[in-house]
């Protein structure tokens, strides 16, 4: 098979996935994020396969690793890895792996798929760029409903409102899979620790471009995509 690193448009995303087979694929984990991460990498991130080591670069990172067929098709489709890739997906001699690995995935900024450690990484990050000058680099962070159970999100949360951390942004995908959610609670949690807070339609593309790119002086912020259950 010929490789190839060509864009594709976001309608060739789920023949992109479809590439990928196997076991462990966790389709509803991979495809509840799908629209979320188009977005991004199509009009927010300012990333690219040519800047993987730019200092100036954003940094994303996915913490919701363990469903992410998804994020290695937006990466195909973006040219930071081949097409040819994706049918070797979760095999043992294929760098993409059941959870991405920083190593061998170009444009990947962190090992991930073990639940809550991701916004705690992303606020260090934050921290380790504030510290270095680097003031122009924004730090976003994929998250999952379920992984807000974990405490280490908790003291995530709850320092960098205080912090004032202005370049962190998480984006949480609520597909009703939390134990312990209340209508609204996720975006009320945020807020409570000093967030700027929207929640939106995870399906919506505009809704979505909206709020990413919505301003929030002096303070982090949270867009919590929601998504129908049914829809994954």
């Amino acid at each position: 098979m010929t490789t190839t690193t060509a864009e594709h448009r976001y309608e060739a995303l789920p023949g992109l996935m479809e590439l990928m087979s196997g076991d462990e694929k966790h389709g509803p984990a991979a495809t509840s994020t799908l629209d979320a991460l188009w977005v991004l990498y199509e009009r927010v991130l300012r990333v690219g396969p040519d800047r993987t080591d730019d200092p100036g670069r954003d940094r994303f990172l996915l913490s919701k690793g363990h469903g992410p067929m998804a994020y290695y098709a937006v990466l195909a489709a973006k040219g930071f890895v081949p097409v040819d890739w994706l049918p070797g997906f979760g095999s043992y001699d294929s760098p993409l792996g059941h959870h991405p690995d920083r190593v061998l995935v170009p444009g990947a900024e962190i090992g991930s798929g073990s639940l809550g450690h991701g916004l705690p990484i992303a606020v260090g990050t934050a921290l380790g760029l504030r510290a270095q000058g680097l003031d122009d680099p924004q730090v976003w962070v994929l998250v999952g409903d379920a992984e807000l159970d974990e405490g280490s999100n908790h003291e995530a949360i709850a320092y960098a409102g205080p912090a004032g951390l202005d370049r962190l942004h998480t984006v949480v995908i609520d597909n009703s899979s939390a134990s312990y959610a209340r209508p609204g609670g996720i975006a009320a949690r945020f807020e409570a620790a000093g967030w700027s807070a929207e929640t939106v339609d995870g399906r919506d593309h505009e809704a979505l471009y909206a709020a990413f790119t919505a301003p929030h002086p002096g303070r982090p912020r949270v867009i919590v995509a929601q998504v129908e259950p049914k829809d994954d």
